[in-house]
């Protein structure tokens, strides 16, 4: 049960197989009474996409859960921040030996080697979209 992530959610759309989710993801001081006096209270609305067989029990309006794994959430961490800090600081050492510590060279080339790597995260965005499968669940009222 550890391995698995909930939010609940309001069904937003159907469309064939594909339910669109709005859930609200909040901070954990989110729900605290103070919090419209606090700078820390964080609280966004996310729309999730989730692939179902195309006969589904849902209807829109409808509160259900939507469950992921935790493994989804530090794949992204690992392509979204992990994979690039290192594409920068691994270049920016080489450039600035090649370069002779020429700061403003070494890291305009190591900051432009990230688009590269962005533009192809976004070229698999389909493929690496399968990864990323969410289910979804009713809420038993």
């Amino acid at each position: 049960m550890a391995n698995i992530i909930t939010h609940q959610g309001i069904v937003e759309n159907i469309s064939g197989s594909c339910i669109t989710v709005r859930i609200v993801q909040a901070s954990s001081c989110a729900s605290c009474s103070v919090k419209g006096h606090c700078s820390s209270a964080d609280s966004k609305e996310k729309i999730i996409e989730i692939n179902t067989l195309p006969i589904h029990p849902y209807q829109v309006g409808e509160k259900v859960t939507v469950v992921g794994q935790t493994s989804m959430g530090m794949i992204a961490v690992l392509l979204a921040f992990i994979i690039p800090f290192f594409i920068l600081i691994i270049s920016l050492f080489i450039l600035m030996s090649v370069t002779g510590n020429n700061e403003p060279v070494s890291g305009g080339i190591s900051l432009a080697l990230l688009i590269p790597y962005y533009i192809v995260l976004w070229l698999n965005k389909n493929k690496i979209k399968k990864n990323f499968s969410f289910s979804i669940k009713p809420i038993n009222c």
